[in-house]
């Protein structure tokens, strides 16, 4: 398959007004191989919002944040994706992700043989520096007890907080969350949803994909779902909170 990149940049000179929305991606179509995987998807973000990206097993949520964070896998084929009229379709992930893009891995991706600290330190190595280790602390007070013990021995629960710690201690713009209440019991689901409303405050815009779709809508203020690679619904998290038969259809809850 000799398909290319459409990087049509002829508005690649837009500029962010209050018209434009912070982020958008604009008919994404990624495939891995030959299997045609985020098929035309278009959504928009405004920004210090928090977007709920849900779906079914196998609807492309995964997918699309990858694509989105420029990730070689799926290879996006055509569409386009802006931040602050900045055109992200163009780049690599280092490039997307000094450019503010961050994505936590549902995996977490914490590094063995580095402790905590070390961890979030190695994240400001490269230019773009986010908040600094001791404001991320007063935020992650359980990370701060921990900064000497390595990051891979942490419970679930701790080893997501670092994840999501780390990214913020780089220059960030958009956080891409995949799965981050997977495989977590529900006092720890409460207690990194309490990270994420302060995140919020904060101003950070987010994505958040979650099998969780009851707590991931009551964090959100709109959300996407998707159903085989395409948009189904874009509306608001109160909308899909208040429709069970939108939810059966398309979420089986």
């Amino acid at each position: 398959m000799e398909t290319s990149v459409d990087v049509d940049v002829s508005i690649a000179e837009r500029t962010t007004t209050s018209e434009q929305p912070y982020f958008a991606v604009e008919e994404l179509h990624a495939y891995y191989g030959e299997s045609y995987i985020v098929q035309g998807v278009t959504f928009d973000i405004r920004r210090g919002e928090i977007l709920a990206l849900l779906g079914r097993n196998g609807a492309g949520k995964t997918s699309t944040l990858r694509t989105i964070a420029r990730l070689d896998s799926p290879s996006l084929q055509a569409g386009q994706i802006w931040l602050e009229g900045a055109p992200i379709h163009t780049m690599k992930s280092f490039e997307a992700s000094r450019a503010g893009i961050q994505l936590v891995p549902e995996d977490r991706r914490i590094i063995q043989g580095l402790t905590v600290e070390e961890n979030l330190t190695l994240a400001q190595v490269a230019p773009g520096r986010g908040w600094e280790i001791e404001r991320i602390y007063s935020h992650f007070p359980r990370l701060a007890e921990r900064r000497r013990q390595e990051g891979v021995t942490l419970s679930g629960g701790e080893q997501q907080m670092l994840a999501i710690a780390r990214a913020l201690a780089r220059d960030i713009k958009l956080l891409l969350l995949d799965e981050p209440y997977e495989g977590l019991a529900p006092v720890i689901v409460n207690e990194i949803e309490k990270i994420l409303n302060e995140i919020k405050a904060h101003g950070i815009t987010t994505i958040i994909v979650e099998q969780n779709a009851i707590a991931a809508l009551r964090l959100a203020d709109r959300a996407v779902i998707l159903d085989t690679g395409t948009v189904a619904f874009a509306g608001t998290a109160k909308h899909v909170l208040e429709n069970a038969e939108l939810r059966q259809e398309y979420l089986a809850i």
